[in-house]
């Protein structure tokens, strides 16, 4: 039997710590969520305090709002899943449903191939999540690091904050909460980006699974028909699998509609959210040429959307690929269709001849 949140083993880990995962629903977890929202939404809070307290320019504004949007993209997932958390319960148990269904060795080959790649590129998304808050810790060190191989000047205290705040409060003093705060709030933000993406990542993939399971069904009706002893048991058994084909390619059709439409404002807003912090980080880079600081966290920026892009629009493209693949399939075996084109043709002349044939005799 297939079980289906083993396939989102590690991804039920991350939904777990950020209160997510649709089976564990307590009051506790429920202030759990709570709190991860108000770590986020002060965090966007206390950078925009900033044009309180300093003096606005060009380079500041891009800073603030770069950083701001980097944060806000976490929080409309996190609160965007907390609204649809019984649209994903009801897909994870949609998906067990449909699988259970499946007797066939080779269908559930295929379901299982599609897990073990939802499990690998969930690990790789979680040791990339990894690498990226590590290289974050690091970053406040990397200036003085850089300033040993590159040739700039670069003057600045220790106490350094990366991502501008105010908090209104004595920042020297209060140093170790503030960074406190704000590491917390870039942590959570990573984990909600990892743990939301890789649910909706592994369920994209088990869509695809189920379109593979269509286009295998289809390849087995039309192995029937190119046999040549093809009898009228094989024709129902190629009937049969034909309308388990088209069943099981509405069903999936049905899990991404359910999926997509519950989503599809968050994905509307990270688009947009998307172009902006690319189209910002990328005129940052060239307005801090000598702050290395700066430069590495634009350059995060930048990386962290060009992935983010070219991994939604992939899964985009691997939907209709998969989608179209039963259509292929039937249109690889062209000859094989012709073949049933001719078939039901001739069966057409044969039982009309029978019929004038027989009302002829009756009037005789």
């Amino acid at each position: 039997m297939i079980y289906i949140q083993a396939h989102f083993n590690l991804a039920r880990i991350l939904m777990l710590a950020i209160g997510l995962w649709p089976y564990q629903q307590t009051k506790l977890v429920q202030l759990q969520l709570i709190l991860i929202s108000n770590i986020l939404t002060s965090f966007v809070v206390f950078q925009f305090t900033t044009f309180l307290t300093t003096e606005c320019s060009p380079n500041l504004v891009i800073k603030i709002i770069t950083c701001s949007l980097f944060v806000v993209s976490p929080m409309i997932m996190h609160n965007s899943f907390w609204l649809n958390i019984h649209t994903v319960k009801y897909s994870f148990e949609q998906l067990q449903d449909i699988c259970n269904e499946l007797k066939d060795e080779g269908e559930i080959a295929i379901i299982k191939r599609y897990g073990n790649d939802t499990k690998r590129y969930t690990l790789i998304l979680f040791l990339c999540a990894t690498c990226g808050i590590v290289f974050y810790s690091f970053l406040p060190l990397w200036p003085q690091i850089l300033s040993t191989v590159l040739p700039i000047n670069v003057s600045q205290t220790q106490r350094i904050m990366l991502i501008m705040t105010e908090y209104f409060v004595d920042q020297e003093r209060y140093f170790y909460l503030l960074l406190l705060h704000i590491n917390t709030a870039t942590y959570i933000g990573l984990i909600v980006a990892i743990a939301t993406g890789t649910v909706l990542l592994g369920c994209i993939i088990h869509a695809c699974g189920l379109f593979s399971i269509a286009s295998y069904r289809i390849k087995q009706a039309m192995t029937i028909i190119m046999m040549k002893n093809a009898n009228q048991e094989n024709q129902i058994l190629m009937y049969r699998k034909i309308v388990c084909a088209v069943n099981m390619h509405c069903k999936a059709m049905n899990f991404l509609e359910v999926l997509m439409s519950a989503f599809q404002g968050m994905f509307f807003l990270m688009i947009v959210i998307t172009v902006i912090i690319g189209s910002l980080s990328l005129y940052g880079i060239t307005s801090c040429r000598d702050n290395i600081s700066e430069f590495c966290l634009y350059l995060t920026c930048i990386s962290t959307t060009v992935v983010y892009i070219f991994a939604g629009n992939y899964l985009a493209q691997d939907i209709m690929d998969h989608s179209n693949d039963i259509f292929v399939t039937v249109g690889s075996l062209q000859s094989a269709a012709t073949l049933i084109s001719a078939s039901i043709s001739y069966f057409t002349v044969l039982y009309s001849v029978q019929k004038v044939k027989a009302r002829f005799q009756r009037e005789i």
